[in-house]
């Protein structure tokens, strides 16, 4: 039956590719109706909404690839990491520095912010190796804290001279790619990245790799048994979301063109974590839920007179919510939606 694991007698013998396939709702969750609908919105949006709403849309954009980048880990691995804002300034840090300082193309300086990050990454998985829960949270938050501290000292690179880059009074702003300059064509141009890292994680999750992470959160003394390398494919899991979160920190750098150390304190990785598990880590647009709770319902707030902040009052009730009664989050509830819809249609 799909979902069992089956322990052979000769577990040494075997690898990760030995393991059953999972069941459909833990196997890879982008499917063609993800890219339907970035396809749409890229169209839609830059049509639709003024210059004020378009920023906030490619905030969403963005902060998706960080949602995603967390839910792998939660989803996958079952493991908790609230460090995800700082592994995204690691991406625009490099970004802006290879931008200022070596005259690089975007997506040279993006592809190089994302391995940075994916190396941060694998930092933080040396101590997931050896704990989980409650304190593997502590660790990736006292990390997260570390680095606000680091870049608040060192500041972003801002066109200066120096290994740092760092400018006191003339700042310079970093170009975007060269087809991508209006903000109609970023978002654009961010939508389509938003795409490959869908790919990139479905391509993850229906290889080896998926299977090793899949049978690693089940039970790993289960996936030790059957040879499954734990440690390969948890420090894979953490490069891997580390890369995403980078990309999306490169992709920050160029919609703002200059990043503020301000922007990545450690109390917002523990929100995006949080609204992650309240948007569903376990579809492939509750990254999408997530990251519109986060830039766009304070927007939306600001705009109707009320202070944005207000909106984490509700993301607290939200989050409680989602633990007690909806442990797969708002698209989770869609999905069940959904399916009770479609079978009712096809009893009737």
């Amino acid at each position: 039956m799909a979902g069992q694991i089956h322990l052979p007698t000769a577990p040494s013998a075997l690898s990760a590719s030995a393991v059953l396939p999972v069941a459909a709702a833990e196997r890879a969750p982008v499917n063609l109706s993800a890219f339907l609908v970035l396809g749409v919105l890229a169209i839609a949006v830059p049509l639709a909404a003024n210059t004020l709403w378009l920023k906030v849309a490619t905030g969403v954009m963005i902060y998706s690839l960080t949602a995603m980048s967390i839910a792998v880990l939660y989803r996958r691995l079952g493991l908790v990491s609230l460090t995800h804002v700082a592994l995204m300034g690691c991406g625009g840090w490099v970004v802006l520095r290879l931008a200022h300082g070596f005259d690089t193309p975007f997506e040279v300086n993006l592809l190089c912010g994302g391995l940075g990050a994916g190396l941060a990454g694998t930092a933080l998985a040396w101590p997931a190796l050896r704990m989980r829960g409650l304190y593997l949270a502590l660790v990736t938050l006292m990390a997260a804290g570390a680095y606000a501290i680091l870049i608040n000292v060192t500041q972003f690179p801002n066109g200066g001279d120096g290994w740092l880059g760092v400018a006191v009074r003339a700042v310079a702003f970093m170009p975007r790619p060269w087809i991508a300059l209006s903000d109609q064509a970023y978002f654009v141009y961010c939508c389509g990245i938003v795409a490959l890292g869908y790919a990139l994680i479905g391509w993850h999750e229906a290889t080896r790799a998926g299977r090793g992470w899949a049978m690693i959160r089940r039970s790993e003394a289960a996936a030790m048994s059957v040879g499954v390398n734990v440690t390969l494919y948890k420090v894979w899991g953490f490069a891997l979301s580390g890369f995403l979160a980078g990309i999306a920190g490169g992709l920050l750098a160029g919609d703002l063109q200059f990043l503020d150390a301000r922007s990545f304190p450690a109390a917002e990785s523990v929100m995006i974590f949080a609204l992650t598990i309240v948007g569903g880590a376990w579809h492939w647009y509750g990254a999408l839920i997530a990251a519109a709770l986060y830039r766009l319902a304070p927007a939306i707030l600001n705009n109707a007179g009320v202070d944005g902040n207000a909106a984490y009052i509700f993301f607290g009730l939200a989050l409680i919510q989602a633990l007690a009664t909806a442990p797969k989050g708002i698209a989770g509830q869609i999905a069940g939606l959904l399916d009770r819809l479609a079978r009712r249609g096809s009893q009737g």
